[in-house]
């Protein structure tokens, strides 16, 4: 009997420990990465705004889009939705974006959810330059239990900001090889 409570002693703290690792954490917990990229595209902001903000160009440049559905031919305004099947980090998905802010020409943001769940922000801010716009992309998420905070600092954003600057780098380099009329 004593050896069993010795073990039920040395093994229940190991247990509830990583137990706590999988415990949602509350919103005031601080624990949102912030992926930023920038690009200086020599291309007028109206041209960088309606194309980046058009959902059906999405899987063109950015590799981590597979497919979007739903209003994709137009540039998104306040309060519309779009569906975006995705592979980030080589996580498979499907987000519904909405859009919660648009200031034509200079700022863009649209909110994710995955089945309910907010699955971060991208945010599109353009300012016009003399040789174009200088373009930056901002995607924040919020880590929702200590073990995705710990494989995230580990793995995850490192890969995701990789996956980030391929993507501006691939939008700058299609914008720039268009021909403007």
């Amino acid at each position: 009997m004593k050896n069993r409570t010795r073990c039920v002693t040395a093994i229940l703290p190991v247990l509830v420990a990583i137990a706590l690792l999988f415990v949602p954490l509350p919103q005031w917990v601080g624990l949102d990465t912030r992926i930023v990229t920038v690009a200086l595209i020599q291309r007028p902001s109206k041209v960088v705004f309606d194309y980046v903000t058009t959902p059906a160009h999405w899987p063109v440049w950015h590799p981590s889009s597979l497919a979007v559905s739903g209003s994709v031919d137009h540039p998104l305004d306040l309060g519309e939705q779009v569906t975006e099947e995705f592979r980030v980090a080589g996580r498979r998905g499907r987000v519904v974006w909405t859009v919660t802010a648009r200031e034509p020409l200079s700022k863009w943001t649209i909110e994710g959810k995955i089945d309910g769940r907010s699955a971060g922000t991208v945010t599109y801010s353009l300012t016009s330059t003399a040789s174009g716009t200088r373009f930056e992309r901002e995607f924040t998420y919020r880590a929702p239990s200590l073990w995705f905070a710990t494989i995230n600092s580990l793995v995850l954003r490192a890969r995701i900001q990789s996956e980030s600057d391929n993507a501006v780098l691939r939008l700058k380099s299609l914008l720039e090889a268009t021909p403007q009329h």
